[in-house]
């Protein structure tokens, strides 16, 4: 990895790939969408700061998590300009992420558990899709994944049931 002299205060953006790993076009994107910053010299070349670094680690290390550009970007904007994001400001800012990622755990794992039942019917739904559309029964009406709003409830014995259970056929 190339080493970058103390003295040298600002990066070009070949040099900030270089060091952080991220490609030139990941950068360029990272800087169209707020999460890094740079300043033009007269000849219109990026130069980034050497905070730069840590901030598209924490950038990257956000994303390998799943967490949206969105959020990590307002993440980065509650931190001073030009100040690099320390370990504390990682634990603070992370810890806002956790029941975030707790949910989608459980999604995927609700996905995952339930994956042979869902590609039969082409819904792909986690909570109800065996219940809601047993046997394909709104394939013949309508195609893709919508479910009808207007679906009568299914009686356990399997019968079509009124708005209300107790109106059975």
């Amino acid at each position: 990895m190339p080493q970058i002299p103390e003295k040298i205060h600002e990066l070009t953006v070949g040099q900030l790939a270089a060091r952080s790993g991220a490609a030139v076009s990941a950068l360029h994107f990272y800087e169209s969408k707020g999460l890094i910053s740079s300043r033009r010299t007269s000849g219109n070349q990026r130069r980034f700061s050497r905070d730069a670094l840590r901030r598209v680690a924490f950038v990257r290390a956000a994303q390998r998590v799943g967490i949206p550009l969105a959020t990590i970007r307002e993440a980065l904007s509650e931190l001073p300009e030009g100040r690099t994001p320390t370990r504390d400001d990682w634990a603070r800012l992370s810890a806002s992420w956790r029941s975030e990622l707790d949910e989608r755990i459980k999604q995927l794992n609700r996905l995952r558990d339930h994956l042979t039942d869902r590609i039969g019917c082409g819904c792909l739904s986690l909570d109800t899709c065996v219940l809601s559309n047993p046997d394909d029964a709104f394939g013949e009406s309508r195609a893709g994944s919508r479910l009808l709003v207007e679906r009568k409830p299914r009686h356990p014995a399997g019968r079509t049931c009124a708005p209300t259970p107790t109106n059975c056929d």
